[in-house]
Protein backbone atom coordinates (compact mmCIF):
# COMPACT_ATOMS: atom_id res chain seq x y z
CA UNK A 1 0.00 0.00 0.00
CA UNK A 2 2.07 2.98 -1.09
CA UNK A 3 -0.78 5.72 -0.04
CA UNK A 4 -0.93 5.65 3.70
CA UNK A 5 -1.51 8.37 6.47
CA UNK A 6 -0.85 12.10 6.16
CA UNK A 7 2.18 12.41 8.46
CA UNK A 8 4.68 14.68 6.59
CA UNK A 9 8.27 13.96 7.21
CA UNK A 10 11.44 17.08 7.76
CA UNK A 11 13.08 17.99 4.11
CA UNK A 12 15.17 20.72 3.20
CA UNK A 13 13.64 21.84 0.53
CA UNK A 14 12.24 25.55 0.37
CA UNK A 15 9.04 26.39 -0.44
CA UNK A 16 7.99 24.14 -3.37
CA UNK A 17 6.15 25.18 -6.54
CA UNK A 18 2.52 24.79 -6.44
CA UNK A 19 1.90 24.89 -2.49
CA UNK A 20 0.16 27.64 -2.12
CA UNK A 21 1.35 30.51 0.23
CA UNK A 22 -0.29 30.96 3.58
CA UNK A 23 -0.82 34.61 4.41
CA UNK A 24 -3.73 36.07 6.43
CA UNK A 25 -5.69 34.45 9.17
CA UNK A 26 -7.30 31.86 6.50
CA UNK A 27 -4.22 29.33 6.62
CA UNK A 28 -1.30 28.51 8.20
CA UNK A 29 2.37 29.36 7.16
CA UNK A 30 3.88 26.16 5.63
CA UNK A 31 7.69 25.16 6.77
CA UNK A 32 10.14 22.39 5.56
CA UNK A 33 9.00 20.47 8.49
CA UNK A 34 5.00 20.80 7.21
CA UNK A 35 5.31 20.46 3.72
CA UNK A 36 5.23 16.02 2.58
CA UNK A 37 7.82 14.89 0.97
CA UNK A 38 5.09 12.56 -1.14
CA UNK A 39 1.81 13.35 -2.57
CA UNK A 40 2.22 17.20 -1.86
CA UNK A 41 -0.98 18.32 -3.87
CA UNK A 42 -2.70 16.65 -1.00
CA UNK A 43 -1.43 18.99 1.56
CA UNK A 44 -3.47 21.84 3.42
CA UNK A 45 -2.76 24.68 5.38
CA UNK A 46 -5.97 26.37 5.24
CA UNK A 47 -7.19 26.54 9.24
CA UNK A 48 -10.94 25.65 8.78
CA UNK A 49 -9.83 22.54 7.53
CA UNK A 50 -7.54 21.77 10.14
CA UNK A 51 -9.72 23.08 13.28
CA UNK A 52 -12.25 20.48 11.68
CA UNK A 53 -9.74 17.25 11.62
CA UNK A 54 -8.83 18.49 15.01
CA UNK A 55 -12.45 18.87 16.78
CA UNK A 56 -13.44 15.49 14.97
CA UNK A 57 -11.19 13.27 17.18
CA UNK A 58 -10.33 13.11 21.02
CA UNK A 59 -7.35 11.16 20.15
CA UNK A 60 -3.88 11.87 19.57
CA UNK A 61 -0.55 10.53 19.60
CA UNK A 62 2.13 12.55 20.99
CA UNK A 63 6.11 12.30 19.90
CA UNK A 64 8.54 13.33 21.18
CA UNK A 65 12.53 11.96 21.78
CA UNK A 66 14.03 10.97 25.03
CA UNK A 67 16.93 9.24 25.67
CA UNK A 68 18.00 9.54 21.70
CA UNK A 69 14.84 7.23 21.04
CA UNK A 70 11.57 7.94 19.21
CA UNK A 71 8.80 7.64 21.81
CA UNK A 72 5.26 7.89 20.72
CA UNK A 73 2.06 7.86 23.07
CA UNK A 74 -0.86 7.81 22.80
CA UNK A 75 -3.59 10.66 24.71
CA UNK A 76 -6.36 12.75 24.90
CA UNK A 77 -6.40 16.22 23.58
CA UNK A 78 -8.83 18.78 23.03
CA UNK A 79 -7.94 22.26 20.83
CA UNK A 80 -8.97 25.98 22.69
CA UNK A 81 -8.52 28.24 19.99
CA UNK A 82 -5.47 27.83 18.63
CA UNK A 83 -3.85 25.66 21.06
CA UNK A 84 -3.87 22.44 21.28
CA UNK A 85 -4.00 20.78 25.56
CA UNK A 86 -2.98 17.09 26.19
CA UNK A 87 -3.89 15.07 29.54
CA UNK A 88 -1.89 13.31 31.54
CA UNK A 89 -0.49 11.98 34.22
CA UNK A 90 1.85 14.55 36.68
CA UNK A 91 4.36 11.22 36.67
CA UNK A 92 4.11 10.16 32.44
CA UNK A 93 6.94 10.82 30.91
CA UNK A 94 6.48 13.70 28.39
CA UNK A 95 4.89 15.63 30.95
CA UNK A 96 7.97 15.60 33.22
CA UNK A 97 9.88 16.58 30.45
CA UNK A 98 7.93 19.31 29.62
CA UNK A 99 8.95 21.10 32.75
CA UNK A 100 12.79 20.93 31.80
CA UNK A 101 15.39 21.66 33.71
CA UNK A 102 14.78 25.31 33.16
CA UNK A 103 11.98 27.40 33.41
CA UNK A 104 9.88 27.48 30.34
CA UNK A 105 12.42 25.10 28.44
CA UNK A 106 9.70 23.01 26.89
CA UNK A 107 9.77 19.84 24.99
CA UNK A 108 10.47 19.38 21.02
CA UNK A 109 7.03 17.26 19.88
CA UNK A 110 5.26 16.03 17.22
CA UNK A 111 1.24 15.74 17.39
CA UNK A 112 -0.89 13.57 15.03
CA UNK A 113 -4.36 13.44 14.57
CA UNK A 114 -5.82 11.19 11.45
CA UNK A 115 -9.76 9.66 10.43
CA UNK A 116 -9.93 7.01 8.23
CA UNK A 117 -12.74 7.69 5.66
CA UNK A 118 -12.12 4.75 3.26
CA UNK A 119 -10.66 1.64 2.41
CA UNK A 120 -9.74 2.07 -1.40
CA UNK A 121 -9.45 -1.32 -3.26
CA UNK A 122 -7.65 -1.33 -6.47
CA UNK A 123 -7.04 -3.87 -8.77
CA UNK A 124 -3.38 -4.70 -7.62
CA UNK A 125 -2.64 -5.10 -4.59
CA UNK A 126 0.33 -2.09 -4.97
CA UNK A 127 -2.47 0.62 -5.61
CA UNK A 128 -4.64 -0.43 -2.19
CA UNK A 129 -5.09 2.51 -0.44
CA UNK A 130 -7.04 4.81 2.39
CA UNK A 131 -9.05 7.57 2.63
CA UNK A 132 -7.95 10.01 5.43
CA UNK A 133 -7.64 13.20 6.85
CA UNK A 134 -5.04 13.70 9.17
CA UNK A 135 -3.05 16.73 10.70
CA UNK A 136 0.26 17.18 12.14
CA UNK A 137 1.71 19.79 14.50
CA UNK A 138 5.29 20.68 15.06
CA UNK A 139 6.35 22.51 18.10
CA UNK A 140 7.23 22.99 21.83
CA UNK A 141 5.18 22.00 24.39
CA UNK A 142 5.03 23.35 27.83
CA UNK A 143 3.21 22.77 31.32
CA UNK A 144 0.50 24.52 32.05
CA UNK A 145 0.58 25.55 35.48
CA UNK A 146 -2.04 28.23 35.91
CA UNK A 147 -4.32 26.58 38.25
CA UNK A 148 -7.35 28.24 35.70
CA UNK A 149 -5.70 27.83 32.60
CA UNK A 150 -5.53 24.11 33.94
CA UNK A 151 -9.45 23.85 35.03
CA UNK A 152 -10.45 25.12 31.70
CA UNK A 153 -7.89 23.06 29.26
CA UNK A 154 -9.35 20.06 31.48
CA UNK A 155 -12.62 20.55 30.99
CA UNK A 156 -12.38 21.26 27.20
CA UNK A 157 -10.66 17.49 27.23
CA UNK A 158 -13.77 16.42 28.49
CA UNK A 159 -16.07 17.72 26.21
CA UNK A 160 -13.80 17.00 23.34
CA UNK A 161 -14.61 13.39 23.89
CA UNK A 162 -18.26 13.49 25.23
CA UNK A 163 -19.39 17.53 24.56
CA UNK A 164 -21.46 18.60 27.12
CA UNK A 165 -20.24 15.99 30.26
CA UNK A 166 -17.50 18.64 31.66
CA UNK A 167 -21.09 20.52 33.12
CA UNK A 168 -22.56 17.08 34.11
CA UNK A 169 -20.28 16.18 36.27
CA UNK A 170 -17.78 16.84 40.02
CA UNK A 171 -15.19 19.35 39.00
CA UNK A 172 -11.57 17.56 40.21
CA UNK A 173 -10.77 18.20 43.52
CA UNK A 174 -7.37 19.68 44.65
CA UNK A 175 -6.18 16.23 45.23
CA UNK A 176 -7.29 15.34 41.41
CA UNK A 177 -6.02 18.42 40.46
CA UNK A 178 -2.11 17.60 42.11
CA UNK A 179 -1.82 14.23 40.19
CA UNK A 180 -2.90 15.45 36.71
CA UNK A 181 -0.96 17.60 34.27
CA UNK A 182 -1.78 19.63 31.18
CA UNK A 183 0.54 20.21 28.56
CA UNK A 184 -0.18 22.71 25.81
CA UNK A 185 1.14 23.49 22.39
CA UNK A 186 0.21 26.01 20.19
CA UNK A 187 -0.91 25.74 16.83
CA UNK A 188 1.46 27.30 14.57
CA UNK A 189 3.80 25.24 12.80
CA UNK A 190 1.02 22.67 11.54
CA UNK A 191 -0.66 21.09 8.22
CA UNK A 192 -3.20 19.03 6.87
CA UNK A 193 -2.84 15.87 4.51
CA UNK A 194 -6.35 14.13 2.75
CA UNK A 195 -6.87 11.56 0.68
CA UNK A 196 -10.22 10.92 -1.10
CA UNK A 197 -11.55 9.31 -4.17
CA UNK A 198 -11.33 5.86 -5.47
CA UNK A 199 -8.62 3.85 -6.52
CA UNK A 200 -6.09 4.86 -8.90
CA UNK A 201 -5.37 1.84 -10.88
CA UNK A 202 -2.45 1.20 -13.90
CA UNK A 203 -4.63 1.17 -17.35
CA UNK A 204 -2.93 -2.26 -18.23
CA UNK A 205 -5.31 -3.69 -14.82
CA UNK A 206 -8.45 -1.93 -15.63
CA UNK A 207 -10.13 -5.28 -17.46
CA UNK A 208 -8.87 -7.42 -14.47
CA UNK A 209 -11.98 -9.22 -13.14
CA UNK A 210 -11.27 -7.81 -9.70
CA UNK A 211 -14.19 -5.87 -7.31
CA UNK A 212 -12.44 -2.41 -6.84
CA UNK A 213 -14.17 0.15 -5.16
CA UNK A 214 -13.92 2.12 -1.82
CA UNK A 215 -15.46 0.40 1.67
CA UNK A 216 -16.65 3.38 3.72
CA UNK A 217 -15.00 3.83 7.30
CA UNK A 218 -17.76 5.45 9.64
CA UNK A 219 -17.46 5.84 13.23
CA UNK A 220 -20.53 4.96 15.12
CA UNK A 221 -21.21 4.93 19.21
CA UNK A 222 -23.53 2.26 20.71
CA UNK A 223 -26.54 2.47 23.59
CA UNK A 224 -24.78 3.68 27.06
CA UNK A 225 -24.58 1.18 29.35
CA UNK A 226 -25.32 2.03 32.90
CA UNK A 227 -22.64 1.51 35.97
CA UNK A 228 -23.87 -1.30 38.27
CA UNK A 229 -24.45 1.22 40.86
CA UNK A 230 -26.08 3.82 38.82
CA UNK A 231 -29.49 5.60 40.84
CA UNK A 232 -32.15 4.27 38.92
CA UNK A 233 -33.97 7.52 39.04
CA UNK A 234 -30.73 9.34 37.28
CA UNK A 235 -31.85 9.68 33.66
CA UNK A 236 -29.67 9.25 30.34
CA UNK A 237 -28.23 12.73 29.93
CA UNK A 238 -29.40 14.36 26.68
CA UNK A 239 -26.24 14.73 24.88
CA UNK A 240 -25.75 10.87 25.41
CA UNK A 241 -29.22 9.93 23.57
CA UNK A 242 -28.38 12.14 20.72
CA UNK A 243 -25.02 10.66 19.89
Amino acid sequence: MPETTGITEPTEITEPAGVAETTGTAAYRSTARTVPTRSRERASYDRELVHGILDEAYLCHLGFVRDGAPVVLPTLYARVGERLYVHGSTGSRPLRMTAGTEPDAGLAVCLTVTHVDGLVLARSAFHHSVNYRSVVVHGTAHQVTDPEERRTALDAIVDQAVPGRSADSRPANARELAATAVIRLDLDEVSAKVRTGGPNDDPEDLALPYWTGVVPVVRGYGAPVPADDLDPSVALPGYLSAR
